[in-house]
């Protein structure tokens, strides 16, 4: 696994379960880190999760029966199970949510999307039946946190395109985001989780392409996504 240079006990903790850590310096964005992750692995499978990701043992079992008999697939998708505050949600557009996570080492990728990268393979894929588990947002706090990290990541990425806003259309995208999710993909049926997620779609939605409004970029962000070069 490759280690950004952590400052808690990630690397030791790795190193306990026999992982062979590799630290980087630099940040290149989520897709190209896992990249580097990806040329040093030695496996012919590679299942990748992140860190609020784990495989219960019905899961881990079906993994290793496709692994064993592939049926000629170089990658299947995942059904995930996601929780808001500790709660399932069921609706609001995070349910179905597939994932290809599930890969023939040498027959995938993962696209150098600096946010929201996904894995790209060459061949054939399938999908499996049992779910992954997911703690995308464990409170509050977590939300407010990842809705910042996640829009200035993104508004790098679509300066970096030449995408252009306003507050306006910043307003109007995330009122839609959250009528989409609480409305149109059932999120009520979820009740106060389902309004959280909406609330939580709109806050990402709006502070996202208001940031393409202002230019509200950190320059480590910008550069990191093309927006700004550096000196040859």
């Amino acid at each position: 696994m490759p280690d950004n240079n952590s400052t808690d006990r990630t690397r030791d903790i790795a190193r306990e379960f026999g992982a062979i850590v590799l630290t980087t310096l630099d940040w290149p964005g989520f897709g190209q880190q896992k990249n580097r992750a990806l040329a040093a692995a030695s496996g012919d499978w590679v299942l990748s999760l992140d860190a609020d990701e784990w495989v219960e043992p019905a899961l881990g079992a079906e993994i290793r029966g496709v692994i064993e008999h592939p049926g000629g697939k170089d990658g299947f998708e995942i059904p995930r199970r996601s929780r808001f505050c500790g709660h399932v949600v069921h609706h609001g557009g995070w349910s179905p949510d597939l994932v290809l996570r599930l890969f023939r080492r040498g027959g995938g990728r993962f696209s150098n999307d600096t946010v929201h990268e996904k894995i790209e393979i060459s061949g054939a894929k399938g999908r499996l039946s049992e779910a992954m588990e997911h703690d995308s947002i464990t409170d509050l706090a977590d939300a407010h946190d990842k809705i910042g990290r996640y829009a200035e990541a993104s508004a790098a990425r679509l300066l970096a395109m030449g995408k252009k806003s306003s507050i306006g259309k910043a307003t109007s995208r995330a009122f839609w985001a959250y009528l989409n999710s609480y409305v149109f993909r059932l999120g009520f049926l979820d009740g106060s989780t389902g309004a959280m997620v909406a609330t939580y779609s709109a806050a990402y939605t709006y502070q996202k392409w208001a940031r393409v409004a202002t230019g509200g970029v950190p320059k480590t962000a910008a550069k990191e996504a093309g927006v700004l070069r550096t000196n040859p």
